[in-house]
């Protein structure tokens, strides 16, 4: 048993190999005319060609990028480092408006069949929404493509989080706040000595499941609102037919991604352990 996670990590690096492989090997590069177009001549004799780079261009690419992550060259050019800490600091700013909010909310809605029963017909019809249908509204009303980023960030990440704390609240003990009420708790101490370990693993699972949201929307919203993101880098990339570029920030785009869930999946598992 102590080989597996071995076992599993070397059949991970065999399988990437051996897609790489295959990427590298279907990619033929057509070939090159010698006589020019007209569009060419009349672009400086420059030659215009797009196609899907093979990995070990977009390897070279992603050498190149992540030597100097950094620079910052004027408004369209940027680091790619630089697009990730915009793009992470209106994830994260949404995400922990949207935690100070719905936690407590969700603790209400738990503790009280009268409040769930009031509030479920709001959740029941907010929740569906698309968060970048919030986004024109946003733009009109807050007239700031940044707060109005992180404002569709709040919105996505609010709705797991009041979910799975409600359900994990409803489904404390009951023994567990009989013997609180035994031994006369109020109902704040009740809540933060008894309930909340109790629903702590529920409760980041569904702060797993925004964070992951919430990164998945903000490329999207960034290719909406422009100015600076990992999606607003992607989609200006595209808009200069650099597919490299293109390929390498959607490598990024999921290896953030999956350090994000990596980072809440291991508070869940110690929270998990020390129960």
């Amino acid at each position: 048993m102590q080989s597996m996670p071995f076992r599993a990590a070397l059949l991970s690096i065999v399988m990437a190999v051996l897609l790489f492989g295959i990427w590298e090997a279907a990619v033929v590069t057509p070939e090159k005319s010698t006589e020019m177009t007209e569009y060419e001549m009349l672009m400086g004799g420059a030659e215009q060609e797009a196609r899907v780079p093979p990995p070990s261009d977009v390897l070279k690419h992603a050498w190149d990028e992540l030597s100097n992550p950094f620079y910052d060259k004027g408004p369209n050019d940027k680091g790619i480092g630089i697009q990730l800490a915009y793009s992470l600091y209106r994830v994260l700013t949404g995400y922990i408006l949207a935690a100070l909010i719905a936690i407590p909310i969700g603790f209400v809605v738990g503790m009280s069949p009268l409040m769930y029963n009031a509030l479920n017909p709001f959740i029941q019809v907010l929740r569906p929404i698309s968060p970048l249908a919030w986004m024109p509204l946003a733009l009109f009303i807050i007239q700031d493509s940044e707060t109005s980023a992180i404002f569709v960030i709040f919105i996505c990440s609010i709705w797991p989080m009041l979910i799975n704390t409600a359900f994990g609240v409803a489904n404390v003990r009951g023994d567990w706040i009989n013997v609180a009420r035994t031994h006369e708790l109020s109902p704040l101490r009740t809540a933060f000595q008894v309930i909340l370990p109790a629903a702590a693993p529920t409760i980041l699972t569904g702060m797993r499941i925004s964070i992951g949201i919430a990164w998945l929307v903000i490329v999207a919203a960034e290719m909406l609102v422009g100015g600076t993101g990992i999606g607003y880098y992607v989609w200006n990339e595209w808009n200069n037919l650099d597919l490299n570029s293109v390929i390498f920030s959607i490598l990024m785009i999921g290896c953030v991604g999956m350090l994000l869930d990596l980072a809440l999946s291991s508070a869940q598992r110690l929270v998990e352990y020390n129960e």
